[in-house]
């Protein structure tokens, strides 16, 4: 039967259309965005899965950084820990000759003073970003090296680098400093240092270096930055047992000295015989161009350092020279083991770096397993797809022209 009001095969074909419409549109939004599942709509648990997947990716690839950082750094180390056994190798010829009697032993020991400050100025300047594993100043240090995954919970896991102390000496915390005179020393938080601000225009204040039996020994060094330029002065043996002069009233003035001997434009520094120990710093002196200035200041405790024993070493003697070739293979042991866990470690550091690297990969390339597009597939349907709809359109045409025919039944 036949109607008007009710045409079925035009229903019928429009309802296809519709579907091969709404097949179309996702194919091409396959082909526009790449990727089969884009949207949680398109499979929930699927998307569910790769955005997980992709967050640890962004994981992975901040530990690669953390990986690299922490390499280059014990690299740094490692290197520093070799130099400074060559060093002491070099040391250990000096000694070694200073066992002949008929030898200049005042030369070798300067020789010996020049290879120990070369080994300070190595271990000072082992630091990447501010990091130094060589200095005492640090006793481990984790390096981020993993992203742990159980279920719901993640956890991160890190490489432990143990730091190794190679230095002479070492920062200490006691009362070495005070300013303004008192008693209390003003110190920074982690109880090794002070700073002091001296404004451009006339400021003014004291650093007293406190006086104490207990407070100094021969080796140990005060050092103050001012501004951008550092001086120091080691305390002597001389300084020590002088029976004329207080120990701080001594280092004051070496103090005093070697600040002098940087020129710092402005700044005019005096010490107070009567009160031991006080230097007065006053920056911003009449015409002079000044600027405002920081003041910082370490004690190196002698001998608390891992080469401590350096400061020990006098070849200018047969007694010491006999002694210092027993000590100089105690410390060159000690470089080579330094030297020898870094090199391990680092070895780790790279290794866990380069499977991050390739585990990252194999994450991408789940994650593109699971969402992205397979685009000669979509090729495919999208020919077929093209030519349904054209056939759609003409079914739907016919359809929609079986009420017309049935005016020629009326004529």
């Amino acid at each position: 039967m036949s109607s008007i009001l009710t045409n079925t095969s035009a229903m019928v074909a429009l309802q296809t259309m519709k579907t091969i419409n709404k097949n179309m549109a996702m194919t091409q939004s396959e082909i526009s965005t790449g990727k089969s599942i884009n949207t949680a709509k398109d499979n929930a648990a699927v998307w569910a899965i790769s955005k997980t997947m992709e967050s640890d990716v962004k994981g992975f690839m901040g530990i690669s950084d953390s990986l690299a950082l922490g390499s280059t750094t014990v690299g740094v180390a490692r290197k520093a820990a070799e130099t400074v056994t060559g060093l002491l190798t070099q040391m250990k010829g000096k000694i070694v000759a200073a066992q002949e009697g008929n030898v200049d032993r005042a030369k070798l020991q300067t020789d010996v003073e020049a290879l120990r400050d070369q080994i300070d100025s190595v271990v000072g300047a082992a630091q990447f970003n501010g990091l130094n594993l060589v200095d005492g100043s640090e006793t481990t240090v984790d390096v981020l090296s993993s992203l742990d995954r159980s279920g719901s919970d993640v956890t991160s896991s890190s490489i432990t680098v143990t730091a190794q102390d190679l230095s002479t000496g070492g920062y200490v915390s006691n009362d070495v400093f005070a300013l303004g005179g008192t008693t209390t020393p003003v110190v920074s938080t982690d109880g090794d240092t002070f700073v002091m601000s001296l404004d451009k225009n006339g400021g003014t204040d004291e650093i007293t270096i406190q006086d104490g039996a207990t407070a100094y020994a021969a080796g140990d060094k005060i050092s103050m930055r001012i501004g951008d330029k550092t001086a120091s002065y080691t305390v002597s043996a001389n300084d020590v047992d002088s029976t004329n002069n207080t120990v701080a009233d001594l280092v004051a003035v070496g103090m005093k000295n070697a600040i002098d001997a940087l020129e710092v434009e402005g700044l005019v520094v005096d010490y107070d015989s009567a009160n031991p120990g006080v230097l007065t710093f006053t920056n911003g002196a009449a015409g002079d161009d000044s600027t405002d200035l920081t003041v910082s200041g370490q004690f190196s405790n002698a001998g608390s350092g891992g080469l401590g024993a350096l400061d020990t070493i006098d070849v200018s003697s047969d007694a010491g020279a006999a002694t210092a070739l027993g000590t100089i293979e105690t410390m060159i042991a000690t470089a080579i083991d330094s030297a020898s866990a870094f090199g391990s470690v680092q070895t780790r550091i790279e290794t866990q770096a380069d499977f991050v690297s390739e585990l990252t990969d194999s994450l991408k390339a789940g994650i593109g397993s699971l969402v992205d597009a397979d685009l000669e597939e979509t090729s495919a349907r999208l020919q077929a797809l093209q030519v349904q709809q054209q056939l759609a359109t003409q079914s739907l045409s016919i359809a929609n022209q079986a009420p017309q025919n049935l005016l020629s039944l009326f004529r």
